[in-house]
């Protein structure tokens, strides 16, 4: 806990960390990767350099000095930044690599005004982060490995099918080489996966894009042109390689409740939504599946989502737009999700989802709220690092 006389540096400093903690941020990261290399396979590098990784930090350290004696709000936040840590298997000996090189980020940073009771003040204030982080890390840690299927650390994994879902996407089915049986994820989580490239060690988040069945998860990849890991998944991986698995995570689980479930995609954001739309239906709820693509090509799981409304007929429809339609391509819409689209098929009352890429989910919020969706009725989750929907692209 933070003295009175720490309380009053904080309050009294918080505004100019603030002014500059995206500098901050920006500065910590290769700071911290030239002191301690070995950390840097925790990171993506594509986040390093689009500037997402240390919004992102930059944002979690304004919002815990912010929400730090607000409990409910704050335990929110450290969900998020709790289950990123779980899916790359964070540790308590990590926090002080991360103290020191943040602490001296600011001193670079802000210079002759880190004085020794501003450094005092604001080390105490990240011990105070670091303790609650590893205990709640510590409790998911255990809780997972205590549940049947779970285990500590990572775990071995054979990919035993691969098949393509579309011409851009392919998904990998993974059974533990050990034979035992898999711990049940929650529809709408993410895995962490630890894999070696080219003798580098990587680490990836992929969402699960199929409802838990006790013995393998689904993971469903894009190839991107200059993605590392995913051209290594779709050109070099194949039936019987092997790769680490970390506990699953994330917090875009269906709300609890009748109300009817809305479930707004693009591109692969649409893996999630596999598992929570055959979790509404099976609850018996309403589901509206609006998926946004090029066109027909590129549009994944299109026989799973026939299948699934078959067996729901009535329950379940499914929207398609297309921004660029081929000849032979019949979508319900072309052109962009905006709130003139949502108006028709978004009922005041649901609980509506959102995955896609950062611009595509700034335009679905942006018309939810137009349209008069409640906040608490708005989630969503980025495959990166977190950002904030309101931010101007």
């Amino acid at each position: 806990m933070l003295t009175s006389a720490q309380e009053s540096v904080i309050a009294a400093t918080t505004p100019v960390v603030a002014e500059h903690i995206e500098a901050i941020a920006k500065r910590f990261y290769p700071l911290m990767f030239a002191r301690y290399p070995e950390v840097k396979t925790l990171f993506n590098a594509a986040h390093q350099q689009s500037g997402g990784q240390p919004r992102a930090l930059a944002g979690a350290v304004v919002a815990y000095v912010q929400l730090r004696h607000e409990p409910e709000r704050l335990d929110e936040v450290l969900g998020i930044i709790v289950d990123k840590h779980v899916s790359l298997g964070i540790r308590p000996e990590h926090y002080p690599i991360v103290g020191e090189c943040l602490m001296a980020a600011i001193g670079e940073v802000l210079g002759e005004a880190v004085t020794e009771d501003v450094a005092d003040a604001w080390g105490a204030l990240y011990e105070e982060l670091a303790g609650l982080l590893i205990e709640k890390e510590a409790r998911r840690y255990h809780d997972f490995a205590a549940q049947p299927g779970g285990w500590e650390g990572t775990r071995t994994f054979r990919i035993v099918a691969k098949r393509p879902e579309s011409a851009v996407i392919t998904s990998f089915v993974l059974a533990p080489v050990d034979g035992g049986p898999v711990a049940e994820h929650r529809p709408g989580q993410y895995i962490g996966l630890k894999l070696t490239i080219d003798g580098e060690t990587v680490h990836r988040h992929y969402s699960l894009s199929a409802a838990p069945n006790d013995r393998t998860y689904r993971v469903s990849i894009k190839r991107e042109e200059r993605g590392k890991v995913s051209r290594h998944f779709h050109d070099r991986l194949t039936e019987g390689d092997t790769l680490e698995l970390l506990p699953p995570a994330g917090h875009l689980t269906l709300a609890t409740g009748d109300a009817p479930v809305v479930l707004i995609s693009a591109g692969v954001g649409q893996t999630p939504m596999l598992p929570l739309a055959r979790q509404a239906l099976e609850e018996g709820r309403r589901v509206v599946y609006l998926h946004a693509a090029r066109d027909g090509e590129v549009r994944a799981f299109a026989d799973e989502l026939d299948e699934l409304r078959k067996a729901h007929p009535t329950s379940l429809r499914v929207i398609t737009i297309y921004s660029q339609p081929r000849a032979e391509d019949a979508p319900d819409h072309v052109g962009r999700v905006d709130a003139a689209l949502l108006a028709d098929y978004v009922p005041r009352d649901a609980q509506c989802y959102t995955v896609g890429p950062a611009d595509f989910m700034r335009c679905v919020e942006a018309a939810l709220e137009t349209l008069g969706v409640a906040t608490e009725r708005r989630h969503h989750e980025f495959f990166g690092p977190a950002e904030s929907l309101a931010r101007v692209a």
